[in-house]
């Protein structure tokens, strides 16, 4: 198993710390929050694109995804849609990121029409995102919270560029089992998003373990070089204690989740 954290947990912190507290703490990889509050933006300069790449390349650290806010089943014109994933898409092509994270974004549509949005967009991104060599990944997230209803619309493309997260706080949220989480995102998984929280109602992030969540059978299963992104929303929760001083403990933790059953 490979380990990442998101850029989420440390909010406006410049890359070289970021790149700083990968390597220092034993994670292979960094999820980039893609925002104007952020280091990393669609408004980076190609002399910027190229100083981000050098920074993680010097220190062996990957960057796993960026996570951008495109929401592939909003109500609305194609067209704008369309622009910010293509730019979205140039950026990771350019700082050299397998993946790009999506969200669904349907809002209160019907599921039927939202899936025609979201796989119709998907669909027409897809070859542009095959030529620079990124995959578009729709994360279990808001109107599709629920495995079976992120996977239904990546299979209705068809595409093998577009995929998914698995962000295992919203399929738990969605009453999912782990099991039947990962059944249907298996032939489409880009790499697995996890958190922990106390409760339902408490969604303050916690370190893996101490929370609520199923975290072992969500583990379980994955394939020994798969991708495990911490996602430790501090952005959201400013209260919470700081992550640079929880990875260790969290590195642990998933490390033994992920550790071959004997």
């Amino acid at each position: 198993m490979k380990l990442a954290f998101s850029t989420l947990g440390v909010p406006g912190t410049p890359l070289a710390e970021v790149v700083r507290l990968a390597a220092g703490h034993g994670y292979q990889g960094v999820e980039l929050r893609v925002h104007p509050e952020e280091p990393v933006h669609l408004g980076l300069s190609p002399l910027e694109r190229a100083d981000v790449g050098e920074v993680f390349k010097a220190a062996g650290v990957e960057i796993l995804a960026l996570a951008g806010y495109v929401r592939v089943a909003a109500e609305g014109d194609d067209g704008p849609v369309l622009a910010e994933l293509a730019e979205l898409v140039r950026l990771a092509r350019d700082l050299g990121a397998p993946y790009v994270r999506v969200f669904p974004g349907g809002g209160d549509q019907d599921r039927e029409a939202a899936d025609a949005t979201a796989a119709r967009r998907l669909g027409a991104a897809a070859p542009y995102a095959a030529e620079l060599g990124v995959s578009v990944l729709l994360e279990t997230h808001d109107s599709h919270r629920a495995a079976v209803a992120a996977a239904r619309v990546v299979a209705a493309v068809g595409h093998p560029r577009i995929g998914a997260v698995w962000d295992v706080l919203h399929t738990w949220l969605a009453g999912e089992e782990p099991a039947a989480s990962h059944a249907v995102l298996a032939p489409h998984l880009g790499y697995v998003q996890v958190k922990d929280v106390a409760s339902a109602r408490d969604l303050t992030p916690l370190v893996p373990g101490a929370g609520a969540l199923p975290l072992a059978a969500c583990l379980d299963g994955l394939a020994p070089d798969a991708w495990v992104c911490w996602e430790y929303e501090k952005r959201w929760h400013p209260e919470a204690a700081g992550l640079p001083g929880l990875l260790d403990a969290g590195r642990d933790h998933l490390l033994r989740l992920g550790a071959p059953k004997r």
